[in-house]
């Protein structure tokens, strides 16, 4: 049941395009997930904030990533809520997507209710659940990394669904977990303790995506996006309580989560630092993710937020 009030919450917010925007042009396509990088994005939808800015936006749900990248390969959507290694391997398959900006959404490790880990650094011979080579294993690499752990001190399982992940977690089948918002919440409202997150330990992985041919030809298009992304993220810091049941009845949260979840703080739009993307790269050669070289300067475009 919980899955099918998340998508209708969802579809809620997406059916608002038909109404809000601009119906002389084709709209921007857009895909979202159901965490806290696409909130933004979902409130200027509801909030009819694209249709204020003169752009038509048709928001597109996926479950995982694994569906939202079929769909850009595919040419289904036009930009997408995703991350650096996402845009890695994407570059590697000849598809020209570019980072647009880095997103605000925040990822990290918990830890299974009585297992009595506080930090990163108790993770040594544990089991961390995780979906593998994936924004979630970079995430825990690096958080455990910083930590002083070397990635060979600890065993990672292999557990693609979040839901699953996190259930195994609080059963104690495994030791710890890595996970986004809104799950690293869910988590800890159920008794799991938090030991490390992106925000904690300066790790900028999460981005969003545009095609290189609708930069191209829909520039100020996309500008008009992400005005409205702006005053988006600017209205939900104005007063973050008051966007609480927002997360749930729209944004498709988990119920949990409403009164738990410490909102992100929201930057002007900004490109991930070349050392950000160069660590990603460097991290999916060393494991043989990559089928060929790619120059960081090649994934990013940053024509879209040059006004901040």
């Amino acid at each position: 049941m919980k899955a099918v009030r998340s998508l209708i919450g969802i579809a809620a917010i997406v059916a608002l395009a038909s109404c809000s925007a601009p119906k002389h042009q084709a709209p921007l396509r857009f895909g979202i997930m159901p965490d806290a990088d696409s909130l933004p994005v979902m409130v200027a939808q509801a909030e009819g904030l694209f249709g204020k800015e003169g752009v038509a936006v048709e928001l597109v749900p996926f479950t995982n990533a694994q569906e939202r990248d079929a769909a850009i390969q595919a040419g289904r959507v036009d930009g997408a809520i995703s991350d650096i290694l996402a845009a890695a391997f994407l570059a590697a398959g000849g598809f020209d997507m570019r980072i647009t900006s880095a997103s605000d959404g925040r990822y990290g490790i918990v830890a299974a209710p009585g297992s009595g880990i506080d930090d990163a650094k108790q993770l040594a011979g544990k089991r961390i659940g995780m979906s593998t080579n994936t924004i979630i294993q970079y995430v825990v690499d690096t958080i455990t990394e910083a930590a002083g752990l070397p990635q060979a001190s600890y065993q990672t399982v292999a557990v693609p669904k979040m839901p699953v992940r996190l259930e195994m977690l609080l059963a104690g089948q495994i030791d710890a977990a890595g996970l986004p918002e809104p799950m690293l919440t869910a988590a800890v409202a159920r008794g799991a303790r938090l030991v490390g997150t992106t925000d904690q330990f300066q790790i900028d992985a999460a981005v969003l995506l545009f095609s290189k041919a609708v930069l191209d030809s829909r520039l100020d298009d996309v500008r008009r996006f992400y005005r409205a992304y702006v005053d988006a993220t600017g209205k939900i810091e104005a007063d973050p309580n008051a966007w609480r049941s927002f997360l749930v009845e729209k944004a498709a949260f988990p119920v949990e989560v409403k009164d738990a979840y410490r909102f992100v703080h929201y930057r002007n739009p900004t490109l991930p630092s070349a050392d950000q993307i160069s660590r990603v790269l460097a991290w999916l050669k060393a494991r043989g993710l990559l089928s060929k070289d790619i120059d960081p300067a090649d994934l990013t475009d940053g024509r879209a937020i040059a006004a901040w």
